[in-house]
């Protein structure tokens, strides 16, 4: 039995994204053991994944630390890998094709690319148009790559929702990284007033935070959903997700498991990508777009909202 490896290191949504791409992978490969190497934030949540046989974690330390590479390059050939399936397509994942993993065969962009065409073009379409084109150069049959199937993840949630709601309940999404804050848009606290004004007693307004997000979810004035008053879980965070009658987020990750689990729901961009880009829309999880998300003012999101919930 041979080895094969899939590459792909995060962010959540970008792994959520995958994972359709990752069971396609899986299937070409059905007599051989498929490895996942990601970031130790995933492990845990990719463990329970069906359609690989095991997550290898890499820490992603700095290139210069010299003593992490020989042990991680160690660690990836003691696996005599026969291919590598790079869906990360980062300098780092070109730095290990070239110095860690130099002998298996690989799948990149970079190997998907036309004669003479440029990556910088390729790069202008959407994720999953990039993926799919990528896989197919490789081999892979697509069956599953935008039919992303995120059921392996639900757990019972039953106990949270009674304990913060009353079982109608909308989930807010108003964080995003501290590097991405252009991706922020600035009045979730008037929203959820406004919401909390109009519905009533009708629905609860319940946010998930992040590590480090606790505090500007209470600040919000949302209801925030912990457990042992700290941030709950991947699979817990997908199970609300499955179970609330409303999303509105950011462009964030968890923006991702609603557009992959067709929830109701709005996701707010501004100028520094494009939903289509990022493949997040469907029937039901729609996009609204400003050039400048200050600019996008809180009536026109209730009216969105207001369209999809009476």
């Amino acid at each position: 039995m041979s080895n094969i490896l899939i590459i792909k290191h995060g962010s959540l949504g970008d792994l959520i994204q995958a994972n359709g791409a990752i069971k396609d992978i899986k299937n070409a490969h059905s007599q051989s053991k498929v490895l996942l190497l990601t970031g130790v934030a995933y492990v845990n949540f990719m463990s329970a994944c069906p359609y690989i046989d095991g997550v290898l974690i890499d820490k992603r330390l700095p290139r210069w630390n010299l003593f992490y590479l020989l042990k991680l390059k160690k660690l990836l050939q003691g696996y005599n890998f026969s291919k590598v399936y790079d869906l990360q397509n980062s300098h780092r994942t070109l730095f290990y094709r070239k110095f860690i993993l130099n002998k298996p065969e690989w799948s990149s962009t970079l190997d998907a690319l036309e004669p003479g065409q440029k990556k910088t073009d390729f790069d202008k379409d959407g994720v999953l148009i990039r993926m799919g084109v990528q896989l197919k150069k490789a081999g892979v049959k697509l069956n599953y790559i935008d039919k992303v199937d995120l059921t392996w993840a639900l757990e019972d949630v039953s106990k949270l929702i009674k304990k913060y709601t009353n079982n109608e309940f909308v989930m807010i999404f108003p964080f995003c990284s501290k590097k991405h804050q252009n991706k922020k848009w600035p009045y979730f606290k008037e929203l959820i007033n406004k919401i909390k004004q109009y519905y009533k007693n009708r629905y609860v307004v319940l946010a998930a935070p992040g590590p480090g997000e606790i505090k500007e979810a209470k600040d919000i004035n949302s209801k925030v959903v912990l457990i042992d008053d700290k941030p709950v879980n991947i699979n817990i965070l997908i199970s609300l997700i499955y179970k609330a009658k409303f999303v509105i987020s950011n462009d964030t990750g968890p923006a991702h498991i609603c557009s992959h689990l067709n929830k109701n729901g709005l996701v707010l961009f501004g100028s520094h990508t494009s939903p289509e880009k990022v493949s997040i829309m469907n029937n039901n999880f729609k996009a609204l777009k400003s050039e400048n998300l200050g600019e996008l003012s809180v009536d026109e999101v209730m009216k969105q909202v207001r369209e999809k919930l009476d």
